[in-house]
C-alpha cells in the first residue's frame, strides 16, 4: 500500500501493518513530511536487506509485539 504520513500512522496506531518496507536511497534532500510522525513509538523488529540497482537498499520490519 502506498500512502502518504498519516495514513501510515492511522494504519500502525490501529495495529493493521505487518510489514515496514523502507527504500534508501543515496540522495540528500532539504525537508518534508517525516514517514513516521512524532508522537508515533514504534517497536521493529528487522526482517531483512536487499541491495537493490543504484545504491538504493531495501529494509524489511515487521512490528515487534
Amino acid at each position: 500500500m502506498l500512502g502518504g504520513a498519516d495514513l501510515a500512522a492511522s494504519l500502525a496506531r490501529a495495529g493493521l501493518i505487518d510489514e515496514y518496507r523502507l527504500y534508501m536511497h543515496p540522495v540528500v534532500v532539504g525537508g518534508g513530511k517525516p514517514y513516521f510522525q512524532s508522537g508515533l513509538s514504534l517497536t521493529l523488529k528487522p526482517l531483512g536487506t536487499e541491495s537493490l540497482t543504484q545504491g538504493v537498499t531495501l529494509l524489511r520490519y515487521a512490528p515487534a509485539s
